[in-house]
């Protein structure tokens, strides 16, 4: 009797003749495109902020535009302040574009798959409160402008 074993980690990663993450290197390329605008231009003029955010109540993402702008310039500090996830995203969206061109020149594509755990879905869940408690107790320094 042969009996498979699943992997302990619920990430498989494999170098594949098709490429499976086509659109989402497409939004990291927009978001790569949009975050050097913001670096080189500035933040836009207008306010994009929900009415929760009016009232000083933060989510997980407030300030993670300022975050991105200070991460593509070089100013790590003022991006952790503002939302320690733009540097992520902004390594997770430049990692996406290196994955692209790579598969282009290759013709290999390294495709990664995530098996959704009951532990993983809860470490995320924490993790999304923790940097919503996080924002919150920043408040003040997400509601300024600049």
């Amino acid at each position: 009797m042969s009996r498979t074993r699943k992997a302990a980690w619920p990430v498989e990663a494999r170098w594949e003749a098709h490429d499976g993450h086509r659109a989402l290197t497409v939004v990291a390329l927009a978001g790569v495109v949009a975050a050097v605008l913001l670096a080189v231009v500035g933040l836009p003029p207008w306010d994009v902020h929900g009415l929760l955010h009016r009232v000083g109540i933060m989510d997980p993402l407030c300030g993670a535009t300022r975050s991105v702008r200070h991460t593509f310039r070089g100013e790590l500090g003022p991006a952790w302040r503002y939302n320690p996830l733009g540097p992520v995203l902004a390594a997770g969206a430049v990692a996406l574009l290196v994955r692209g061109i790579a598969g282009v020149a290759t013709r290999r594509w390294l495709n990664v798959r995530i098996r959704w755990t009951m532990p993983l879905v809860a470490a995320l869940l924490l993790l999304t409160a923790a940097v919503g408690i996080r924002q919150q107790a920043h408040a003040d320094l997400l509601m300024s402008v600049g």
